[in-house]
């Protein structure tokens, strides 16, 4: 069987101060900014990235909420909601604000499609960007991340596990684990992916 590959701390971090550097280039301005972090990846790399960018600059105070995609996902009907679920919370109105949505792995681009559903289920933004620690390729809708932390090359059948460490980020991972060889052998990459 072959070994996970890990990227470490140091390198998710670095990426997360990249990203932040890009919005606040991007946004000197100010104005009303929103991240959404898509639970459950992006709710930990939202909160850090709001972090990161007011200490980067007074003028970007970025509110930190939770988009949740359940009721939106096109496979509703193969894996039913869990019961516990984190909810949609928005910290403010999203009419006219520009909110960037921000996830951890970036893969077929489902994901995206359905908190792009749940957001405009809530209003209309004046924009909307996304934010993603890593894309791994292998999109499968016409979705592309604004900010990007880290490209990584994975194959279809590849798990690109984020672990962030809420109480020590001394332990952040990133662990791209093989299919097993069963799995591997009879998947059918489209299938598989949401």
């Amino acid at each position: 069987m072959a070994t996970p590959k890990t990227i470490g701390a140091d390198a998710i971090h670095a990426a997360i101060t990249q990203i932040a550097e890009s919005i606040a280039a991007r946004h000197r301005a100010g104005g009303r900014l929103i991240l959404l972090g898509i639970a459950n990846g992006g709710i930990l790399l939202a909160q850090r990235l709001a972090l990161r960018l007011s200490s980067l600059s007074p003028k970007l105070s970025a509110r930190t909420g939770t988009i949740d995609i359940s009721f939106h996902r096109d496979d509703i009907g193969r894996n039913p909601i869990p019961k516990e679920f984190t909810p949609t919370v928005l910290p403010a109105d999203v009419n006219g604000a520009l909110v960037i949505l921000v996830d951890d792995v970036l893969f077929s681009g489902r994901t995206v499609k359905a908190a792009l559903d749940e957001l405009f289920d809530h209003g209309r933004p004046a924009k909307v960007e996304l934010a993603v620690l890593v894309d791994r390729g292998h999109h499968l809708m016409p979705v592309a991340a604004d900010y990007i932390g880290l490209n990584v090359t994975t194959t279809a059948t590849e798990k690109v596990v984020v672990t962030l460490d809420e109480q020590n980020p001394a332990r952040d991972r990133i662990t791209l684990r093989p299919a097993p060889v069963s799995e591997s052998k009879i998947a059918n990459p489209k299938s598989k992916i949401l």
